[in-house]
């Protein structure tokens, strides 16, 4: 397989318009990478310009330790998985799967050999004589996936491949690819809008938004310690939660001031929070780091009113609004009922507590060192 590198890579159209602005990425020898993001945000624009679709503007693009910028798609030993599935309609399952290795007049025997070899992989070995009309969206899906399997390519790209079924086939197919990154032991660059499925599949997710990289990490690093607000509302769901909040000087600490309520940041935290005195911060805290409180007269309650009740089984999913009418949404056991308009108490993990610049949005506290995946 092969390592992938992205130095600088920028994409420009007419007009001026950067869909990606010096994307420096890296994925590793048989890793998956996946790429997440808001519609627009240029991760296709970017995966296709590492399968050759897309000129590159500026820049330089290496797979295996070769300069890839001028190679043509054909050459560049990849496969691409699209979201539309791009199968021949009038061509059957085998044939579909064969037509790139008869292009390149590989001997049938071989052909035969890896087309079964993918089908039993994939478990559509009893649809190999049937038209792509004759399947279900989730076959076809497999069918792509075995049509770049045959070819052992260096590095396989998957372009929103799940956007087009619906949600129960999503899961189960996620987790048919992730078994089969493992199975091939191939390096995978998958892209979606999905961060769910980014943080099921992923050995490492990379962020963009808007044109550019965010943050490259695992999911649980990124999940615990986002760069910006944006990441940190993008990477969860339901995704964080955060109030403006007025940082005031609380003896030789101290106080988070929403206006309807205070609260007491932990000591690690304030050392970086006092230079923001005086100042308004974005205090983040996620829907699972909420909890909920009998007792009004607890350290750092929230007053809340609950605006709306998602009771999901396992859990409970509570919208709900401060005196200053600020959403929150807060995940609770099954062990209580809620009610619309019910006036409620929640005391925030402020160990789990994250702090973010109102000007530039980044983070206040030091992130730490990643380990290595």
């Amino acid at each position: 397989m092969a390592k992938v590198e992205l130095k600088d890579i920028t994409k420009v159209y007419e007009g001026n318009v950067r869909a990606m602005d010096k994307a420096n990425i890296t994925v590793n020898d048989r890793e998956f990478v996946v790429f997440v993001g808001p519609s627009g945000c240029g991760k296709s624009t970017t995966l296709r310009m590492i399968a050759g679709l897309e000129d590159i503007t500026e820049g330089e693009l290496f797979i295996d330790g070769e300069m890839m910028n001028d190679v043509p798609p054909k050459d560049r030993n990849i496969a691409m998985v699209f979201q539309n599935y791009a199968l021949y309609p009038h061509m059957t399952v085998y044939d579909n799967m064969a037509f790139a290795l008869k292009i390149k007049k590989t001997p049938k025997a071989e052909i035969d050999k890896r087309v079964r070899e993918a089908a039993r992989i994939l478990d559509i070995e009893k649809f190999l004589e049937r038209k792509p009309k004759a399947l279900s969206g989730g076959q076809r899906q497999r069918v792509a996936v075995g049509r770049a399997i045959v070819r052992n390519p260096k590095v396989f790209l998957f372009d929103e491949p799940l956007s087009n079924l619906d949600a129960k086939l999503r899961v189960t197919m996620r987790a048919e690819i992730s078994a089969l990154h493992h199975r091939l032991n191939a390096t995978m660059i998958y892209v979606t809008h999905d961060q769910v499925e980014a943080m099921t599949m992923a050995d490492r997710i990379v962020v963009f938004n808007v044109g550019k990289v965010q943050q490259i990490g695992t999911p649980l690093y990124l999940y615990n310690h986002p760069i910006n607000k944006f990441v940190a509302g993008f990477i969860g769901s339901p995704p964080m939660n955060f109030l403006l909040v007025n940082v005031v000087a609380d003896g030789d600490g101290v106080m988070l001031d929403e206006g309807g309520f205070k609260l007491k940041p932990v000591p690690e935290h304030i050392e970086y929070l006092k230079k923001y005195t005086g100042k308004e911060v974005y205090f983040g805290i996620r829907p699972e780091n909420l909890e909920y409180v009998a007792d009004a007269s607890s350290s750092n309650n929230m007053p809340l009113t609950v605006s709306v009740v998602e009771p999901l089984g396992a859990d409970t999913t509570l919208w709900l609004r401060s005196e200053n009418t600020r959403e929150l949404v807060a995940r609770t056991g099954p062990g209580h009922i809620f009610k619309i308009d019910q006036k409620v108490n929640f005391s925030p993990d402020m160990t789990m507590a994250r702090y973010f610049d109102k000007e530039t949005e980044l983070s206040i506290l030091p992130l730490p060192q990643e380990e290595a995946v």
